[in-house]
């Protein structure tokens, strides 16, 4: 649902700049020294990006799932790295306060997340347990009005610099399932949350990940997510459908950028007394790229519409993260492959984009998952 056209058009046209003239010339800057920049942060940080999603009322832009699907399409244009860093804070570093905390904890945490003051993380998997959240190891146990978190969290975004953590942790040890876990909101500065060595990755330079270790970190009683134990999960679940429609956006215009890229190359290089453009197998690259990435862009927009609309979309966000992470992936091979040898050489932005695409099957759940989601639902559907 867009609420005022022109409004939103001039958000779109701005971002759209600030991506073509700041941060698609950072890129390489970023990769090379895995970091962004802290002008460019900042300026994100002004520009509202760190409160995108986050109700207006809490000092962010409250942009409804079509208007951050539209803003989403521009941001892939350029590094993932770049979302990463305030993708969180409009996502589960949020969402899960936003929908499930209380009125107190909205309002002590959320205006800082949606200004960039403080960054924002989600802790849910571990060393053991990854698509099978329910299974869980972290133990938080009660010691009068505080509780004790002891275990470790794994491949966590943001997890180095954030200054708010999102933890899910097992309150009832009796209770092996998803009712035996509880949502915290933990402080990055409590005694006992050990932030790991930055992980080396495959790509996503820029993106930070570490271990979070909780050794007899003491967490107030009041820092449960709605104040009730044995709700985590069920708030963890209940963010996933923005997110994934987010991060599908995000695949859409990663796709559309590499698209652009490979056309602008075909059209440039030229093989047999011809551009590449006018070869017919290399027509056929460019024209299955687009057809995908049409269909991804026309899905994630009927979806977010459909959750505008207050529709149950758990369906359709996982039928859109499971196509258009599928997608971009196709997308980036063939870009590589239309730029021949130059494609495996860093000097082109579509060998970094060619692994940086390759986590997007992964996090917000994997292409299994999202598989046994959508199978699932059409058989209780149908029954």
């Amino acid at each position: 649902m867009i609420r005022d056209q022109e409004v939103l058009n001039q958000l779109v046209d701005t971002i759209g700049r600030f991506v073509r003239d700041r941060l698609i010339p950072a890129e390489q800057t970023v990769a090379e020294n895995d970091a962004i920049p802290e002008d460019i942060a900042n300026e994100m940080k002004e520009m509202g990006l760190f409160g995108l999603s986050i109700p207006e009322e809490y000092g962010g832009l409250g942009l409804t799932m079509e208007e951050e699907a539209l803003v989403a399409f521009e941001i892939g244009h350029t590094s993932p790295a770049f979302r990463s860093l305030f993708g969180t804070n409009n996502g589960i570093g949020a969402q899960g306060i936003l929908i499930d905390g209380t009125e107190e904890q909205k309002r002590k945490y959320v205006p800082k997340l949606a200004t960039g003051e403080v960054i924002g993380s989600f802790c849910l998997t571990e060393p053991d347990v990854g698509s099978d959240a329910a299974s869980l190891k972290t133990r938080a146990d009660k010691d009068g009005d505080h509780y004790v978190l002891n275990g470790t969290k794994r491949y966590i975004t943001n997890g180095p610099e954030a200054g708010l953590y999102t933890v899910m942790a097992r309150t009832d040890p009796d209770n092996k399932g998803a009712g035996g876990i509880t949502a915290f909101i933990v402080e990055g500065d409590t005694p006992g949350l050990i932030r790991g060595k930055p992980d080396v990755k495959m790509g996503q330079k820029g993106a930070h990940v570490c271990d979070i270790t909780f050794d007899n970190c003491r967490v107030p009683a009041e820092n449960i997510i709605g104040g009730k134990e044995g709700q985590g999960f069920k708030t963890a679940m209940k963010v996933l459908d923005r997110g994934r429609l987010h991060i599908s956006a995000v695949c859409v215009g990663v796709a559309e950028r590499l698209i652009e890229d490979a056309l602008k190359y075909a059209m440039e290089r030229k093989q047999f007394g011809q551009p590449l453009a006018d070869h017919q197998l290399i027509q056929a690259m460019l024209a299955d790229s687009r057809a995908e990435a049409f269909a991804g862009r026309s899905m994630v927009l009927e979806a977010a519409r459909s959750k505008d609309a207050g529709k149950n979309v758990s369906l359709d966000a996982s039928c859109c993260k499971l196509f258009c992470a599928e997608m971009v992936g196709r997308v980036a091979d063939r870009a590589v492959q239309i730029h021949g040898g130059a494609g495996y050489m860093a000097e082109y932005a579509v060998e970094r984009f060619y692994r940086d695409v390759r986590l997007f099957r992964i996090y917000e759940g994997t292409t299994q998952i999202q598989q046994i989601v959508i199978a699932r639902g059409m058989v209780r559907d149908a029954r």
